[in-house]
């Protein structure tokens, strides 16, 4: 189970990652990061900063944006690389264990500081849930967020 593979980071990289939660599990405990309610009150778990991976991936130049995709309820965020460096946590586990998908696992996209979730681009859909694949693009990639304040509100009410 531990060599399921649970992330793939592909695109705009030198290195495609396909990764699992023991490869997540192994990085360097600088990387880990540790209790994600600290950020987000309302949310638990374990990570590890995006930077790392992106890192580990090593980026191309030529990647302007980054496309969450998440199959298992197909939605899709593309931002600008820019603002998710030094943002993004990889949560992946809830204590020693897998993160369920009762918390949105088994990856769950966190922006670190909530404020900026209301800033255009970084918005609270780009926390997105059950994270499959990191997509690093030269210009934006596939977006199903909501275009419209009134849309966006009526799908934040629908999965309380």
């Amino acid at each position: 189970m531990k060599n399921d593979v649970i992330l793939t980071v592909e695109g705009a990289v030198e290195r495609p990652l396909r990764l699992t939660f023991g490869d997540l599990e192994a990085l360097p405990e600088q990387a880990q990061i540790h209790d994600v309610s600290r950020f987000h009150p309302t949310r638990k778990g374990d990570g590890v900063a995006l930077d790392v991976i992106l890192d580990q991936a090593r980026v191309q130049p030529a990647a302007n944006y980054v496309t969450l995709h998440a199959e298992h309820d197909d939605c899709h965020v593309s931002v600008p690389l820019e603002l998710l460096r030094g943002q993004g946590i990889v949560v992946y586990r809830l204590g020693p264990e897998r993160l369920t998908a009762e918390h949105g696992g088994p990856i769950r996209l966190l922006i670190r500081d909530p404020s900026l979730c209301h800033t255009g681009e970084l918005d609270d859909c780009a926390n997105v849930k059950y994270l499959s694949r990191i997509e690093l693009c030269e210009r934006r990639g596939r977006d199903t967020r909501p275009t419209t304040e009134s849309a966006h509100a009526a799908l934040h009410q629908a999965q309380s």
